[in-house]
C-alpha cells in the first residue's frame, strides 16, 4: 500500500466519523408515535404518556408499547421478528417496521405538521 493510499483511507474514515457525529448531535427528541398499517395510521400516541396498542390487522397482529418515553413493538406473530428485536426509539425521524404485517411505528416531533401551499422543483 503507497503512502497516498494511507492517506486517502484516512480522510474516508474521518469524514464518516464526522458525519455520523453530526447526525446524532442533530437529531431530536420526538414527541409522538404514529402507528400505520398500509399506509392509513390507526394510531397515535405521545411518548411522554407510557401506553400499550395491539394492532390487529388480515395479515396479523403486533403490540406496540410506550414506555419511558420510546416506542417499541414487543409482540408479533410474524415468522422473522426483525420488529420485536429493534431497538425501541425515541429521535424523530427514527421508524420500526414489520414488512409481512404493513405495520410501520414512526417517531414525529408532535406538533402540528407544516402545511405545504407549492412545490418548486
Amino acid at each position: 500500500m503507497k503512502k497516498r493510499d494511507i492517506v486517502l483511507i484516512g480522510a474516508v474514515l474521518f469524514m464518516a466519523a464526522a458525519g455520523f457525529l453530526f447526525l446524532s448531535l442533530v437529531k431530536q427528541d420526538g414527541g409522538k408515535a404514529v402507528v400505520t398499517v398500509d399506509g392509513k395510521e390507526v394510531w397515535s400516541h405521545s411518548l411522554s404518556e407510557d401506553a400499550v396498542y395491539t394492532v390487529k390487522s388480515r395479515n396479523g397482529s403486533n403490540v406496540v408499547r410506550i414506555q419511558g418515553g420510546k416506542a417499541s413493538v414487543t409482540e408479533a406473530d410474524c415468522p422473522d421478528q426483525i420488529c420485536r428485536k429493534h431497538k425501541a426509539i425515541d429521535k424523530t425521524g427514527e421508524t420500526i417496521v414489520c414488512l409481512p404485517h404493513k405495520l410501520v411505528v414512526e417517531i414525529k416531533d408532535g406538533t402540528k405538521e407544516k402545511e405545504y401551499d407549492g412545490i418548486t422543483i
